[in-house]
Parts: structure tokens; C-alpha cells; sequence
């Protein structure tokens, strides 16, 4: 099969349609699964080469998958890949997450939720409405603190910058243990205690997977300063949920602001929380919204489809990942 069939799995707007035409219709043949009668979608799966899929398991059964004999390269709208199932679909696919759609809107949640835990706002904003005036309680400085990002791609980078803004120094852990951003200190996976020791703020934004299934336990809290200040915009699964409970709970100086949860709609259908994180008054959450701003997806399908335009005229593509790094 020589002709390129790029098949869109999910329900898309007509602004975000057009982009992917202007930009691909040039190179191979689009269709839009929504758009077509369900008695053809079989078929459109049987000539597809190329899928561009948001969330897989919803759009593709896996009675579909021996239909994606053709299939060379799926590319992902999200960031994150970890609810493929990689161990079912035929090796030779290529799948490329989206890395850095969402990275501008993510650091800004994660300075938000950082200044507003370092801040004590939502403390005393809750204190102002019960009557309770208290200035005495002091909040903290950013300035001079050091933030360790756990996770150093597109998010990672572009919260270092902010926080860089504020005169906050960074520690930094990525795979290759090298950048070129500016930094006090470049490792690996292999320097998290360090990291960990070191830091009174820590970011994680890493993607999920078996090597960072459960990274943050028990003893990796124990390393954190009393007072740190911890970040997840990632994936839940990368914190032990009871381990983290317990932490706060027994540590009430420690402050944790949550935007990706362990049990969420997206993989599973509903939010649901083993513990109650948000009765706790040094926890802060958010609905895993963090890149949920004006605009976001219109740029996403934008890198979308300039990477599927990559693969099909054999430049570099970005964001592939490794199979075997989450079956």
C-alpha cells in the first residue's frame, strides 16, 4: 500500500479539522471517523496508515486492533502515552506522544499552585472568611528557594523560566543528565535523592512509566525538607497515594498542591480518592485542568500535524516513544 490514509479517531471541531487539511492534505488522504457512516469505519481502519488518536482505548476496541494491519504510526494529541496499550498493538507501530503542546499553560499552573501554597492563600482566605484577621503568620519568599523539576522537557523548561523570574535557583533531572537551559544542577533518575534532599520545591513532570511507576514513595518523602513544597501536574500512579497521604497528614509544614490524580475520568471514568487529600488544609488541588486553557487544542493539533507532516516526508519526528518503557 503506497498511498498515506491518516485516519482522525476522535470527534474534532471544524477549526481544528481545517488545520489538519491545510497542513497534511497535501501529503496523504484524511478522514474523520466521526464523519462517516459506522458501517464504513471498519473499513477506514483497514487503510489506515497513519491514526491520530486522543484517547485510544475509548476510540479503538480491541476486538478493532488486528484492522490496523497498515497502521505504521499513531501520534497522540496528549503528552502522555501511559493509557496505550502497547502490549496489543503490532509492533512495528511507531507511536509519538505530543511533548510540549501544553507546556506554557502547565508552568503556569505549577507557579500558581506554587505561590499560592508558599503564600498560604487559600489558609488565610479561610481564615479571613471566619472572622480570623492573622498577620503574624509569616508566608515564604520564593526568592533564593530551590526548585527541583522532576521531568525536564517542554513543561519542565518552561517552568524553570518562571520560576527563574522570581530568583528561584534549579535542580534539574532528565534521561541524559544534560541540557542547555540554564541551571544549577543536571542529573538523572539516579541523583533523586540528592534532589530530593536538596529541594524545598519539586516538580514532577515526567511522564509515566514503568521506571516511574510509584517513583515517589515512603522513603523519597522521608528525604524532603519538613516544609517542601510538592508538585504533581504528571500522572498520579507516580506517587505512592498512601505513602503521600500519610506524609501530609503527619507532616502539616509539608505542602502539596495535586493536579493529576490517581483515579481520574479520562483512563477511568470517574474521579475517585483513596484518601481524603482535600480535608487536609496543607493540600492543594486542581482537576488535572492545568492545560486547559483558551486555545490549547487548536495549537496541539497544530504540533499534531506538523509532526505527522514530518513523519510522512521522512524528517526527524518528535515525541516517539519506546515501547518497551511501558509494556
Amino acid at each position: 500500500m503506497d498511498k498515506q490514509n491518516i485516519v482522525v479517531l476522535y470527534n474534532i471541531s471544524n477549526e481544528n479539522k481545517a488545520l489538519f487539511v491545510e497542513i497534511l492534505q497535501s501529503y496523504a488522504a484524511l478522514t474523520f471517523l466521526n464523519e462517516i457512516a459506522p458501517e464504513q469505519r471498519e473499513q477506514a481502519l483497514q487503510d489506515a496508515t497513519i491514526l491520530v488518536s486522543q484517547n485510544f482505548p475509548q476510540e479503538v476496541s480491541p476486538q478493532q486492533y488486528v484492522s490496523l494491519q497498515h497502521v505504521t504510526f499513531i501520534q497522540i494529541l496528549t503528552a502522555g502515552v501511559d493509557h496505550l496499550p502497547f502490549a496489543e498493538l503490532p509492533s512495528p507501530i511507531i507511536v509519538a506522544g505530543n511533548v510540549g503542546a501544553y507546556a506554557l499553560p502547565m508552568a503556569e499552573h505549577i507557579m500558581a499552585m506554587t505561590l499560592a501554597l508558599a503564600k498560604r492563600l487559600l489558609i488565610e482566605d479561610q481564615k479571613l472568611r471566619n472572622g480570623i484577621f492573622d498577620q503574624r503568620t509569616r508566608n515564604r519568599l520564593l526568592s533564593g528557594m530551590t526548585a527541583g523539576i522532576i521531568g525536564f522537557g517542554g513543561i519542565g523548561q518552561a517552568t524553570a523560566r518562571l520560576m527563574r523570574a522570581f530568583g528561584m535557583n534549579i535542580y534539574a533531572i532528565n534521561q541524559s543528565g544534560k541540557t542547555t537551559e540554564p541551571t544549577e544542577f543536571v542529573g538523572t533518575l539516579h541523583d533523586l535523592e540528592h534532589v530530593l534532599r536538596s529541594c524545598d520545591v519539586v516538580v514532577l513532570a515526567l511522564p509515566l512509566t514503568n521506571a516511574t511507576k510509584g517513583l515517589i514513595g515512603k522513603d523519597q518523602l522521608a528525604w524532603m525538607k519538613p516544609d517542601a513544597i510538592l508538585i504533581n501536574v504528571a500522572r498520579g500512579a507516580i506517587i505512592d497515594e498512601e505513602a503521600l497521604y500519610n506524609h501530609v497528614k503527619s507532616h502539616p509544614t509539608f505542602l502539596v498542591g495535586i493536579d493529576a490524580w490517581w483515579t481520574e475520568p479520562f483512563v477511568d471514568g470517574t474521579f475517585r480518592m483513596e484518601y481524603p487529600f482535600l480535608e487536609l488544609p496543607n493540600v492543594l488541588g486542581s482537576p488535572h485542568n492545568s492545560a486547559i486553557v483558551s486555545g490549547v487544542f487548536l495549537h496541539a493539533t497544530r504540533q499534531a500535524a506538523e509532526n505527522i507532516k514530518r513523519f510522512l516526508t521522512g524528517e526527524k519526528v518528535v515525541g516517539i516513544v519506546r515501547r518497551e518503557d511501558y509494556v
